[in-house]
C-alpha cells in the first residue's frame, strides 16, 4: 500500500458554510442525499492540469463506495483480495487504522460498495454480502453486526448488495429485500430490530433510501426491483406502491424530494421506466403520478433539482438534459460531454464522467459551459463513484485510489 501526501494542508479548516449542518452525519450525496453540498468559497475555475492535489491514497483494493467524513476523520471502504477493509484517516491524509471486517463482493464488478456512514463516534456501512456493521471510528473495532439476509430471510442480488445506509435519529434503515421483511429499522446502537415492513415484497435494487418530511408524515422511499415504495419512518407501516422498470432489474439512483413530489430515475428501455414523478398527497399517504419522461434514462450517476429543473445525463450517452420539473419536457443542453456522476456545490456543477473525466460546468435551462476540466490520473476500474466536497476538499474515489484536491478559494 502506497500514500502520497503532497501538499500538506495549513492553517485552520474552513467552517461549513451552513452552521445548521455541521452536527449532522455524513450522508450518501451529501446532507440530504440529493447531491447537493452546501458549501461557498468554491473555485470557479481549476489550472489546466486540475486544482491542487492535497494528498493521495493507492492500495483501497477494488470499490466504488464514495468516502464518509466526520469525528475529524475520513472513512472509506475496499476490497485488496476477497474481504473488505475500512480504512481510517485524519484529513490531512495520514492512514490511522484498517479494519478487515469479512467477505466483500467478488464476482462481478467487485469490490465495496455502501458509502461509510459517520454518526458521532461511530461509523457504518453494509458489505456487498449484506452485513451491516458498526464500528469505533478512533480505533475500528466492531461494536455490532447483523447479516441482513440471514436475520430477515432475504437473498442477495444479482450484482451484490449496495445501499448506503440512512440514519434517523437512533434508527439505521436498511432494503434487505426479503418477502415478509422487505424494509427494516435497526437500533443504530446495538442493532437490535426497531420495526419491519413488507413493503412489495420484493427484492432489494442497489437504491439507497431516503428520508422525505412531508406536512406532518414522515416516509421512507426506495426503489425495489421493479417499484417505487414508501414506508412510514417510524412503524415501518407501507403507504404506496408505483410501478419503475429497468431491465437488469437495477435502480441505483436516490430518489429526489422537492415542493410535495419525488422524482426517480432509472434507465430501460421498458414501458414504465425512465423519470418518474410522483405528487405526494397532503399526508404523503398515497401519490399520484405527476409526469413520467421515458426519453430521460439515467442509471447511476444521479440527478440534480435547481431552480424548477431536473438536471443529469442519460446513461453511457454524450446528453446532458434539463427537464422541466413541472411538465417533464426535456431540453438537451450538451452532446459534447461523456455522462457520469452528477453533484452540485456553490452555483456550479461537478460532472465525473466514465472516461475519467471530471469537469466544472455552468449548467442551466439552455447552457452547458465547461469552465474546467481535467482527467483523473491515479486509480482503476470504473469512474462510478461519488465525489464528496467537504471543508473546501474534493474528494474523488477511482478504484484502488483515494484523491483529495484543494477546491477551496481560500485556503
Amino acid at each position: 500500500m502506497k500514500k502520497y501526501l503532497l501538499f500538506p494542508l495549513l492553517g485552520l479548516i474552513l467552517l461549513n458554510a451552513c452552521s445548521e449542518l455541521k452536527d449532522k452525519p455524513s450522508e450518501w450525496r451529501g446532507p440530504d442525499r440529493q447531491g447537493i453540498y452546501y458549501e461557498t468559497d468554491l473555485l470557479k475555475t481549476w489550472p489546466e492540469n486540475g486544482p491542487e492535489l492535497l494528498w493521495s491514497y493507492e492500495g483501497l483494493g477494488a470499490g466504488h463506495s464514495s468516502v464518509g467524513i466526520g469525528n475529524d476523520g475520513v472513512f472509506i471502504n475496499g476490497m485488496p483480495d476477497t474481504l473488505g477493509v475500512l480504512y481510517s484517516f485524519d484529513l490531512d491524509g495520514n492512514l490511522l487504522w484498517e479494519k478487515v471486517y469479512g467477505e466483500e463482493w467478488h464476482q462481478n464488478y467487485t469490490g465495496s460498495r455502501s458509502t461509510p456512514l459517520v454518526v458521532d463516534d461511530v461509523v457504518y456501512l453494509e458489505s456487498g454480502m449484506g452485513v451491516v456493521y458498526c464500528f469505533n471510528t478512533f480505533s475500528g473495532e466492531t461494536i455490532w453486526q447483523v447479516d441482513l439476509l440471514d436475520k430477515f430471510e432475504a437473498q442477495n442480488i444479482q450484482w451484490g448488495m449496495a445501499e448506503s445506509l440512512l440514519i434517523d435519529g437512533d434508527q439505521l434503515i436498511c432494503t434487505p429485500g426479503g418477502e415478509e421483511f422487505n424494509v427494516a429499522s435497526l437500533n443504530r446502537h446495538t442493532g437490535e430490530t426497531i420495526w419491519t415492513s413488507h413493503g412489495f415484497k420484493e427484492q432489494s435494487a442497489y437504491c439507497s433510501p431516503v428520508l422525505v418530511e412531508h406536512n406532518n408524515t414522515r416516509l421512507v422511499v426506495t426503489m425495489t426491483a421493479t417499484s417505487v415504495i414508501a414506508v412510514d419512518a417510524d412503524t415501518g407501516e407501507f403507504y404506496w406502491r408505483k410501478v419503475q422498470q429497468q431491465g437488469n432489474l437495477i435502480h441505483a439512483n436516490t430518489p429526489v424530494y422537492s415542493d410535495g413530489v419525488i422524482y426517480f430515475s432509472s434507465s430501460s428501455a421498458k414501458q414504465n421506466c425512465g423519470l418518474l414523478a410522483l405528487k405526494l398527497s397532503d399526508d404523503g399517504k398515497s401519490v399520484n403520478q405527476f409526469w413520467r419522461n421515458e426519453n430521460f434514462r439515467n442509471l447511476m450517476g444521479g440527478i440534480i433539482i435547481k431552480d424548477g429543473f431536473i438536471y443529469g445525463g442519460k446513461y453511457r450517452k454524450k446528453e446532458w438534459y434539463a427537464v422541466n420539473s413541472l411538465s417533464g419536457k426535456e431540453t438537451l443542453i450538451s452532446d459534447e460531454f461523456d455522462t457520469g456522476v452528477i453533484i452540485f456545490a456553490d452555483s456550479l456543477f461537478y460532472c465525473y464522467n466514465e472516461k475519467g473525466q471530471i469537469a466544472l460546468v455552468d449548467m442551466e435551462a439552455n447552457k452547458f459551459d465547461i469552465k474546467s476540466l481535467f482527467d483523473v490520473p491515479l486509480g482503476s476500474d470504473q469512474h462510478w463513484s461519488h465525489p464528496v466536497i467537504h471543508n473546501g476538499s474534493m474528494y474523488i474515489r477511482h478504484g484502488n485510489a483515494l484523491m483529495v484536491y484543494n477546491i477551496s478559494s481560500k485556503k
